[in-house]
């Protein structure tokens, strides 16, 4: 069985800067780690290989500037077998849909797979769109909020998933996507082997013209979203001081501006 799991390097903070004019992040200016929700899916490529009796090669796939190899490293280091990274300036920029496109680019180019499985989103993006758009660009079956993995083989899987009404129990065929939760379980620990695993493997890069796509079909140039106004929003806050030459006439004071306001 061959699983691709999907990996993100985003920023260690919260203190995110945005370019006001391409109206992308500045991910250069601040440290930068693998995606937390990204290492479930990895947890759940293991477990899947760990439950499915057979042969089993697990590959890492990000896409970002050449650091973005360190993502690819912790996860040989948690148990995948290698990593791909796409990596080329003409990627920057790109939204959810030409993010899965590129993606999509490079799964056609690969060996055939059973399961390419993501985390549930990005922390610096929230939308948690690249697994099901990964899936129509391939024209795969996708299941969202999986939260177990119930059997396995190479025709189909049965998996439960989360929903606001409970959960759910699905069978679908594979080839397919899956986006895992935090209920998958919680992720490993690098072991010592893995993390010298990791030091001696070769991450194989993807740039344009290795993936045989046009510059303009990818990064900012192909992204169908554009954001076309940055701003940052003014806390302010006005008060009013009281005077008062003892307690009982700041509560009057106190008493009286709270019902000019119609709160009391």
């Amino acid at each position: 069985m061959n699983i691709y799991v999907l990996v993100k390097q985003v920023p260690a903070t919260d203190k995110v800067k945005i370019d006001e004019t391409t109206g992308t992040m500045k991910r250069e200016e601040v440290e930068a780690v693998i995606n937390p929700l990204d290492l479930y899916a990895i947890e759940a490529s293991l477990q899947i290989k760990e439950l499915y009796r057979g042969d089993t090669y697990i590959t890492a796939i990000s896409m970002g500037p050449p650091k973005a190899e360190e993502v690819l490293r912790e996860a040989i280091a948690m148990g995948c077998d290698s990593g791909i990274l796409l990596s080329d300036r003409a990627f920057a920029g790109a939204d959810t849909w030409a993010t899965s496109y590129t993606i999509s680019a490079l799964i056609k180019k690969l060996k055939p797979f059973s399961l390419i499985i993501t985390g549930e989103r990005a922390t610096d993006g929230e939308t948690g769109q690249v697994g099901p758009s990964l899936a129509g660009q391939l024209d795969l079956p996708v299941v969202t909020y999986t939260s177990k993995v119930l059997e396995i083989n190479e025709e189909y899987s049965i998996l439960e998933r989360e929903t606001e009404y409970g959960t759910e129990i699905v069978k679908t065929k594979l080839p397919g996507v899956v986006s895992v939760t935090k209920a998958i379980g919680e992720p490993r620990l690098p072991t010592l082997r893995g993390k010298i695993k990791a030091r001696n493997t070769e991450i194989e890069v993807f740039d344009l013209e290795r993936l045989g796509v046009r510059s303009e079909e990818v990064g900012l140039s192909g992204s169908l979203t554009r954001v076309v106004k940055v701003f940052y929003p003014k806390i302010s806050r006005s008060g009013k001081r009281i005077k008062a030459r003892n307690p009982e006439e700041a509560v009057d004071c106190i008493i009286k501006f709270l019902e000019e306001r119609g709160i009391l």
